[in-house]
């Protein structure tokens, strides 16, 4: 804990509901029965003077480390600037591991591979996400020399990290993710692509396939291109480029996964090649790192640099206070380096040779909301472009501050910047842009560099209590056209959109765009503006309507190539829904079941059956099933103490496959319908995973009453996904599901 005592002046942070929620969930200190002890004012404090105490290691400081733990205070509490969640977490805690993301080694053994494991573990445990590249496996069917058997390559040890990785609760507050990446010529490269066809496999895994450009000039010519074992460097098979790159468009526009990389063209922005390539980044692809090195984030909200015009000059940024903004978070994310303790000797020595950093931004959409500048313009990419350039630049001469006050970071010398005799410089790198899911919802802004998804959402206060959000800058230029009303608000929460109200003025509907009204290439080329002035990468998400077209998206990929983008994300309205739909007989097998089941078939005084137990991740599950000539007929599903909420839905849906069965429908279309439903908390039992309640009556009953026919059902709601914590739409931003309403993330 910083021994810095709290200033007794010290003012009360200003704190917005959600952000409420969030802190108290996530972030502040509780005990061990789970009672939050901290508040938000200890909270910020604790992290401030936790950072700034690093201060006192460096004699040719131009900080005294009460003074500047009062500035990162108010940094942070003017939601100027905010570090990744590990630090708000664990800074100034006997944990005190603060960085976001790690990237481990995964090699051609057994010892290897399980030692990735491990390692993958214990930085979940810590708070922190993982990136593998699973290249250097050799692939299935492959002869293992010490045994004189076959491999079962990569996909098959991917699932058991996925495993792993299900039983890991992160600190207690964040469920572990993952990045799973495999070179596009590696011989296993269709299997990988097509791993999580079924919704619900590698849950807890966002995957990427690494293109070549090589392979990206085959594509172009529609040549074939050479698969290469890893254990031996031999070309064993080819593949046709243009085919394997259809295939990816085409299971982008089904459900967004696999998302590429380009790997020749982030490995030639490596900062330190002497040191090796860059395989693999962290879960949402914005930062690629050496094995063994981690990363510690945070972001600038440009929001708060907004400089309102006066005396008849027009509205504009306040580049000195970004410049302000800059240089304190360059120092307070050097010093994270410091004062975080990385749970494995190999990560400190990694991160203490190139001690990089990552200062991105957020609050885009904000900043051009007030501007009066459409998102989907050449002016607001211009100035995304103007503005990622003043960040690096001044990120760059902050950090050249510090390695004249403290020295270079120890590659230095051997890195791009000591051979062309730049710098010296503190830090490897400076600028990543990062997703900011939870971060925004704290600092009441909008989302790293990505539109707003809605202008105006529905948000669960309680139970039962909807309360009407929006947007501020569109609430308060809505007042100033006098086309306020709560009405209104109503209105544009069910669709987020006022692209289509032209009862609205047509100043408002061009501004306040969102990310649905936005044409995909406005999307890419604010994504290439950022990332022309970003060392590392840049988190973004191209949102596309449920209509979008494969054509589409395979323009979105080439465009991201030529664009110069490190990598490209995409996510089509709904994609995962699409393949659930059932067509043709299936259809007309449904349609009469249901003509058929219209009697429901009354109850026997007299009925028999049995109980199995189910442990789940909400408890252990007692499932009464009671049968009717060897049939099931009714099912009481039994879980916690009587009168609570789980319970309630418990009983509930046992009710309704009491009715379907009493009505008629067969036992493998009721199995088909739960199973594989996801919840909030899965649990292995045995050999299964259990996923949910209806999961585990799903598999009981195909346990029992299909006698192994095994249903291979693509599990997803018929309406969007839905937050496990609220039951509002999650949104898909940045590279990950976040909710708009509660705060819940998916990604950390």
């Amino acid at each position: 804990m910083s021994k810095l005592k709290m200033p007794a002046n010290l003012p009360e942070p200003i704190i917005n509901e959600n952000a409420k929620i969030v802190l108290n969930r996530r972030y502040q200190r509780k005990d061990r029965e789970g009672v939050v002890y901290e508040t938000a004012k200890e909270l910020f404090w604790r992290v401030a003077s936790a950072i700034a105490g690093e201060e006192e290691k460096y004699e040719n400081s131009s900080f005294k480390s009460s003074k500047l733990a009062r500035e990162f205070y108010d940094l942070m509490t003017s939601y100027s600037f905010l570090p990744n969640s590990p630090t708000l977490m664990n800074a100034g805690t006997d944990l005190g591991q603060l960085a976001a993301c790690f990237v481990l080694p995964v090699g051609d053994s057994i010892e290897g591979i399980f030692d990735a494991v491990k390692h993958a573990a214990m930085i979940h445990k810590s708070g922190g996400g993982t990136g593998f590249s699973f290249s250097r496996l050799r692939a299935r069917d492959s002869v293992v020399g010490s045994t004189g058997g076959v491999a079962s390559g990569p996909l098959s040890f991917l699932k058991i990290f996925n495993c792993a990785t299900e039983q890991i609760k992160q600190g207690g507050t964040r469920r572990g993710a993952n990045m799973g990446i495999l070179r596009v010529d590696h011989p296993d490269v269709m299997e990988f692509i097509k791993a999580k066809e079924r919704d619900g496999e590698l849950n807890n895994f966002n995957l990427s396939i690494g293109l070549t450009e090589k392979f990206m000039q085959a594509v172009e010519k529609k040549e074939d291109y050479d698969l290469i074992a890893p254990n031996t460097g031999e070309a064993v098979g080819t593949l046709n480029a243009r085919e394997v790159f259809n295939i990816l468009v085409n299971k982008a526009w089904e459900s967004g996964d696999p998302g590429i990389v380009f790997l020749d063209r982030i490995n030639r922005d490596n900062p330190t090649p002497a040191q090796g390539e860059m395989e693999s980044t962290n879960p949402c692809g914005e930062q690629p790192l050496l094995p063994y090195e981690a990363c510690n984030l945070g972001s600038i909200n440009l929001g708060k640099c907004y400089a309102k015009g006066q005396n008849g000059h027009d509205s504009e940024i306040n580049w000195d206070e970004l410049r302000r903004i800059v240089h304190l978070g360059v120092r307070f994310l050097d010093n994270v380096i410091d004062a975080s303790i990385y749970p494995l000797p190999e990560i400190t020595e990694t991160v203490e040779r190139n001690r990089k950093i990552g200062l991105g931004v957020m609050g885009w959409a904000d900043l051009l909301y007030q501007l009066k500048i459409p998102y989907n313009t050449q002016t607001a990419v211009d100035l995304g472009e103007r503005v990622m350039k003043f960040v690096r630049d001044e990120a760059r001469s902050a950090s050249k501050q510090l390695a004249a006050e403290r020295g270079a970071f120890v590659a230095y010398e051997e890195s791009i910047f000591g051979e062309a005799h730049l710098g010296p410089y503190r830090n490897a790198t400076t600028t990543t842009i990062a997703p900011t899911g939870t971060l925004s919802i704290i600092a009441g802004c909008s989302s790293g560099v990505e539109p707003l998804f809605a202008l105006s959402f529905v948000r669960n206060v309680m139970d039962n209590d909807r309360l009407v959000e929006s947007n501020p800058f569109f609430e308060a230029a809505l007042k100033e056209s006098d086309a306020h009303s709560a009405k209104l608000m109503e209105e544009i929460a069910k669709v987020g959109s006022i692209s289509k109200m032209d009862h609205l003025p047509e100043e408002l509907r061009t501004v306040f765009v969102t990310a649905m009204d936005i044409e995909p290439l406005w999307h890419l080329k604010m994504q290439a503006a950022f990332q022309k002035f970003t060392d590392n990468a840049v988190s973004k998400t191209v949102n596309l309507p449920s209509e979008a077209t494969k054509e589409e998206i395979w323009d979105i990929y080439w465009k991201a190539y030529e664009y110069g983008c490190k990598g490209v994300t995409v996510y089509r309205d709904g994609s995962k829904i699409s393949q659930v739909l059932c067509t043709g007989d299936d259809d007309k097998k449904k349609k009469e079941a249901a003509g058929a089941s219209s009697v429901v078939q009354s109850r026997p005084d007299v009925i028999y059956g049995f109980t199995q137990k189910i442990a789940t991740g909400l408890g252990m599950l007692f499932l009464t099933v009671n049968e009717v000539n060897g049939k099931p007929f009714e099912v009481f599903a039994t879980i916690g103490k009587s009168g609570g909420s789980i319970t309630a839905k418990a009983e509930a849906i046992g009710r309704l496959v009491s009715l379907a069965l009493r009505s008629g429908v067969e036992v493998r279309e009721i199995v088909e319908q739960l199973k594989g439903i996801g919840g909030e908390n899965p649990k292995f039992m045995k050999k299964h995973l259990v996923k949910s309640i209806p999961d585990a009556i799903a598999f009981v009953f195909e346990s029992r009453y299909l006698q192994g026919d095994h249903v291979d059902v693509q599990t997803a709601s018929l309406n969007k996904e839905l937050c496990p914590d609220c039951g509002e739409p999650l949104v898909f931003e940045e590279g990950c599901h976040i909710c708009k309403s509660c705060a819940f993330t998916k990604c950390g």
